[in-house]
Protein backbone atom coordinates (compact mmCIF):
# COMPACT_ATOMS: atom_id res chain seq x y z
CA UNK A 1 0.00 0.00 0.00
CA UNK A 2 2.77 2.08 1.08
CA UNK A 3 4.25 1.54 -2.54
CA UNK A 4 1.34 2.42 -4.63
CA UNK A 5 0.87 5.41 -2.64
CA UNK A 6 4.18 6.74 -3.27
CA UNK A 7 3.85 5.95 -6.84
CA UNK A 8 0.32 7.65 -6.88
CA UNK A 9 2.11 10.64 -5.18
CA UNK A 10 4.53 10.84 -7.41
CA UNK A 11 2.74 10.72 -10.50
CA UNK A 12 0.15 13.51 -9.30
CA UNK A 13 3.54 15.48 -8.70
CA UNK A 14 5.08 15.10 -11.84
CA UNK A 15 1.42 16.06 -13.38
CA UNK A 16 1.48 19.16 -11.77
CA UNK A 17 4.84 20.05 -13.37
CA UNK A 18 4.02 19.29 -16.64
CA UNK A 19 1.05 21.37 -16.19
CA UNK A 20 3.46 24.77 -16.03
CA UNK A 21 6.65 23.35 -17.62
CA UNK A 22 7.37 25.07 -20.62
CA UNK A 23 9.09 21.99 -22.58
CA UNK A 24 6.93 19.87 -21.14
CA UNK A 25 5.23 17.03 -23.43
CA UNK A 26 2.60 15.30 -21.53
CA UNK A 27 -0.38 17.53 -22.01
CA UNK A 28 0.27 18.37 -25.64
CA UNK A 29 2.53 19.72 -28.03
CA UNK A 30 3.67 23.00 -28.47
CA UNK A 31 6.34 25.12 -29.93
CA UNK A 32 9.24 26.35 -27.80
CA UNK A 33 12.53 26.68 -29.05
CA UNK A 34 13.75 26.45 -32.43
CA UNK A 35 17.07 24.67 -34.20
CA UNK A 36 20.31 24.16 -32.26
CA UNK A 37 23.15 26.15 -33.16
CA UNK A 38 21.47 28.34 -35.14
CA UNK A 39 22.38 31.04 -33.54
CA UNK A 40 18.99 32.64 -33.49
CA UNK A 41 16.93 34.05 -30.47
CA UNK A 42 13.36 35.23 -30.49
CA UNK A 43 12.40 37.34 -27.94
CA UNK A 44 8.98 37.25 -26.20
CA UNK A 45 6.93 39.63 -24.31
CA UNK A 46 3.82 38.84 -22.41
CA UNK A 47 1.18 40.76 -20.18
CA UNK A 48 0.93 44.19 -22.20
CA UNK A 49 0.02 46.64 -23.72
CA UNK A 50 1.34 48.70 -20.64
CA UNK A 51 2.09 52.41 -20.16
CA UNK A 52 4.46 53.69 -20.30
CA UNK A 53 7.00 50.56 -20.68
CA UNK A 54 5.72 48.66 -23.54
CA UNK A 55 6.42 52.38 -25.40
CA UNK A 56 10.01 52.51 -23.80
CA UNK A 57 10.91 48.75 -25.07
CA UNK A 58 9.39 49.79 -28.62
CA UNK A 59 11.78 52.69 -28.42
CA UNK A 60 14.46 50.31 -27.39
CA UNK A 61 13.65 47.09 -29.98
CA UNK A 62 13.29 50.03 -32.92
CA UNK A 63 16.94 51.88 -31.95
CA UNK A 64 18.07 48.10 -32.76
CA UNK A 65 16.01 47.06 -35.27
CA UNK A 66 14.66 44.26 -34.06
CA UNK A 67 11.94 42.97 -34.06
CA UNK A 68 9.96 40.47 -31.20
CA UNK A 69 6.57 38.95 -30.23
CA UNK A 70 4.32 39.88 -27.96
CA UNK A 71 1.68 38.13 -26.06
CA UNK A 72 -1.30 40.44 -25.15
CA UNK A 73 -3.64 40.70 -22.72
CA UNK A 74 -6.93 41.97 -24.23
CA UNK A 75 -8.47 43.88 -21.32
CA UNK A 76 -5.11 45.91 -21.70
CA UNK A 77 -5.93 46.40 -25.32
CA UNK A 78 -9.43 47.49 -24.71
CA UNK A 79 -7.81 49.90 -22.54
CA UNK A 80 -4.84 50.92 -24.84
CA UNK A 81 -5.60 49.98 -28.03
CA UNK A 82 -2.81 52.54 -29.10
CA UNK A 83 -0.23 51.00 -27.75
CA UNK A 84 -0.67 47.99 -29.51
CA UNK A 85 -1.79 49.43 -32.49
CA UNK A 86 2.16 51.04 -32.51
CA UNK A 87 3.44 47.40 -31.50
CA UNK A 88 1.94 46.08 -35.08
CA UNK A 89 2.68 49.16 -36.55
CA UNK A 90 6.29 48.67 -35.89
CA UNK A 91 6.67 45.22 -37.27
CA UNK A 92 6.41 43.37 -33.94
CA UNK A 93 3.96 39.86 -34.03
CA UNK A 94 1.32 39.60 -31.81
CA UNK A 95 -0.30 36.71 -30.24
CA UNK A 96 -3.51 36.09 -27.93
CA UNK A 97 -2.88 35.74 -24.18
CA UNK A 98 -6.62 35.45 -23.49
CA UNK A 99 -8.83 38.50 -22.25
CA UNK A 100 -8.06 38.86 -18.38
CA UNK A 101 -5.08 36.56 -17.50
CA UNK A 102 -6.40 33.13 -16.16
CA UNK A 103 -4.85 30.19 -15.34
CA UNK A 104 -6.65 27.92 -18.19
CA UNK A 105 -5.85 24.59 -15.91
CA UNK A 106 -8.77 25.28 -13.77
CA UNK A 107 -10.98 26.64 -16.05
CA UNK A 108 -14.07 24.93 -18.42
CA UNK A 109 -13.77 24.82 -21.67
CA UNK A 110 -16.09 27.36 -22.46
CA UNK A 111 -14.75 29.74 -20.01
CA UNK A 112 -10.97 28.75 -22.36
CA UNK A 113 -12.55 29.73 -25.70
CA UNK A 114 -14.61 32.72 -24.10
CA UNK A 115 -11.03 34.37 -22.58
CA UNK A 116 -9.20 33.25 -26.23
CA UNK A 117 -12.15 34.64 -28.37
CA UNK A 118 -12.48 37.63 -26.49
CA UNK A 119 -8.80 38.59 -26.62
CA UNK A 120 -8.70 37.62 -30.38
CA UNK A 121 -11.95 39.98 -30.84
CA UNK A 122 -10.09 42.73 -29.11
CA UNK A 123 -6.96 42.66 -31.03
CA UNK A 124 -8.81 42.10 -34.44
CA UNK A 125 -11.14 45.23 -34.14
CA UNK A 126 -7.59 47.00 -33.53
CA UNK A 127 -4.96 45.91 -35.68
CA UNK A 128 -6.28 43.79 -37.74
CA UNK A 129 -5.27 41.02 -38.93
CA UNK A 130 -2.40 39.20 -36.88
CA UNK A 131 -0.87 36.14 -36.10
CA UNK A 132 -2.23 32.59 -34.92
CA UNK A 133 -0.37 32.37 -31.88
CA UNK A 134 -1.16 31.59 -28.61
CA UNK A 135 0.54 31.59 -25.11
CA UNK A 136 -0.93 30.35 -22.34
CA UNK A 137 -1.12 32.38 -18.82
CA UNK A 138 1.53 31.01 -16.30
CA UNK A 139 2.34 28.52 -19.18
CA UNK A 140 -0.91 26.18 -17.54
CA UNK A 141 -2.82 23.70 -19.33
CA UNK A 142 -4.57 20.60 -18.54
CA UNK A 143 -5.06 17.80 -21.12
CA UNK A 144 -7.38 18.35 -23.95
CA UNK A 145 -6.71 22.49 -23.49
CA UNK A 146 -3.88 22.38 -26.38
CA UNK A 147 -6.13 20.40 -28.71
CA UNK A 148 -8.93 23.42 -27.88
CA UNK A 149 -6.54 26.16 -28.87
CA UNK A 150 -5.85 24.12 -32.40
CA UNK A 151 -9.54 24.18 -32.62
CA UNK A 152 -9.51 27.48 -32.62
CA UNK A 153 -7.14 27.85 -35.07
CA UNK A 154 -4.43 28.84 -32.95
CA UNK A 155 -0.50 27.87 -32.84
CA UNK A 156 0.16 27.00 -28.77
CA UNK A 157 3.66 28.94 -27.90
CA UNK A 158 5.74 28.43 -24.68
CA UNK A 159 9.54 28.80 -24.06
CA UNK A 160 13.41 27.73 -23.27
CA UNK A 161 14.48 30.44 -21.67
CA UNK A 162 12.88 32.70 -18.56
CA UNK A 163 14.42 36.19 -17.36
CA UNK A 164 12.35 35.72 -14.14
CA UNK A 165 11.94 39.53 -14.92
CA UNK A 166 8.40 39.90 -13.22
CA UNK A 167 10.11 40.61 -9.51
CA UNK A 168 13.24 41.04 -10.93
CA UNK A 169 15.66 42.80 -8.56
CA UNK A 170 17.57 44.75 -10.90
CA UNK A 171 18.25 44.55 -14.96
CA UNK A 172 21.63 42.46 -14.36
CA UNK A 173 19.66 39.83 -12.68
CA UNK A 174 17.18 39.07 -15.45
CA UNK A 175 20.34 39.76 -18.00
CA UNK A 176 21.70 36.94 -15.37
CA UNK A 177 19.38 34.86 -15.89
CA UNK A 178 19.05 34.51 -19.54
CA UNK A 179 22.37 33.95 -20.25
CA UNK A 180 22.70 30.87 -18.56
CA UNK A 181 20.55 29.40 -20.86
CA UNK A 182 21.68 30.86 -23.96
CA UNK A 183 23.81 28.50 -25.91
CA UNK A 184 23.97 28.34 -29.39
CA UNK A 185 20.87 29.44 -30.46
CA UNK A 186 17.62 28.28 -30.77
CA UNK A 187 16.14 30.18 -27.68
CA UNK A 188 12.66 31.57 -27.07
CA UNK A 189 13.43 33.96 -23.97
CA UNK A 190 10.35 34.48 -22.08
CA UNK A 191 9.95 38.51 -20.81
CA UNK A 192 7.02 40.78 -19.41
CA UNK A 193 6.25 44.48 -20.94
CA UNK A 194 3.29 44.16 -18.57
CA UNK A 195 1.73 42.60 -15.59
CA UNK A 196 -1.90 40.52 -14.87
CA UNK A 197 -2.11 42.09 -11.94
CA UNK A 198 -2.63 46.04 -12.85
CA UNK A 199 -2.32 48.05 -15.63
CA UNK A 200 1.65 50.39 -15.20
CA UNK A 201 3.62 47.93 -13.55
CA UNK A 202 6.70 49.13 -13.51
CA UNK A 203 9.14 46.56 -15.92
CA UNK A 204 12.04 49.62 -16.54
CA UNK A 205 14.40 46.60 -15.18
CA UNK A 206 13.32 44.67 -18.70
CA UNK A 207 13.60 47.44 -20.69
CA UNK A 208 17.09 48.02 -19.46
CA UNK A 209 17.87 44.68 -19.69
CA UNK A 210 17.04 43.79 -23.63
CA UNK A 211 18.91 46.56 -24.49
CA UNK A 212 21.84 45.48 -23.12
CA UNK A 213 20.92 41.64 -24.83
CA UNK A 214 20.58 42.80 -27.81
CA UNK A 215 24.00 44.47 -27.84
CA UNK A 216 25.79 41.54 -26.41
CA UNK A 217 23.99 38.57 -28.23
CA UNK A 218 24.60 40.59 -31.36
CA UNK A 219 28.16 41.18 -31.27
CA UNK A 220 28.39 37.11 -30.33
CA UNK A 221 27.04 36.58 -33.85
CA UNK A 222 23.27 36.40 -32.72
CA UNK A 223 20.29 36.85 -35.18
CA UNK A 224 17.10 38.27 -33.36
CA UNK A 225 13.93 36.74 -34.80
CA UNK A 226 10.05 37.03 -34.25
CA UNK A 227 8.26 33.78 -33.42
CA UNK A 228 7.18 32.99 -37.26
CA UNK A 229 10.55 33.87 -38.10
CA UNK A 230 12.10 30.90 -36.06
CA UNK A 231 9.00 28.45 -36.90
CA UNK A 232 10.12 28.22 -40.28
CA UNK A 233 10.56 24.56 -41.54
CA UNK A 234 14.63 24.73 -41.23
CA UNK A 235 14.54 25.72 -37.55
CA UNK A 236 11.68 24.45 -36.07
CA UNK A 237 11.24 21.59 -32.90
CA UNK A 238 7.90 20.45 -32.07
CA UNK A 239 7.43 18.06 -28.98
CA UNK A 240 5.05 15.59 -28.02
CA UNK A 241 1.71 15.03 -29.22
CA UNK A 242 -1.71 16.08 -29.12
Amino acid sequence: MFGIAAITGAAVVSAGYQSVAPTGQWFGRAFHAGQRGSKQIALTFDDGPNDPHTLNLLEVLAKHDVHTTFFLIGRYVRQRPDIASDIAKQGHVIGNHTFTHPLLIFESRDRIRQEISQCGDAIQETIGEHSNLFRPPWGGRRPGVFGLVRGLGLEPIMWSVTGYDWNAPSADYIEQKVSRKICGGGEVVLLHDGSHAGFGVDRSRTVQAVDRMITRYRAEGHQFVTIPEMMRPQSTRMVGKQ
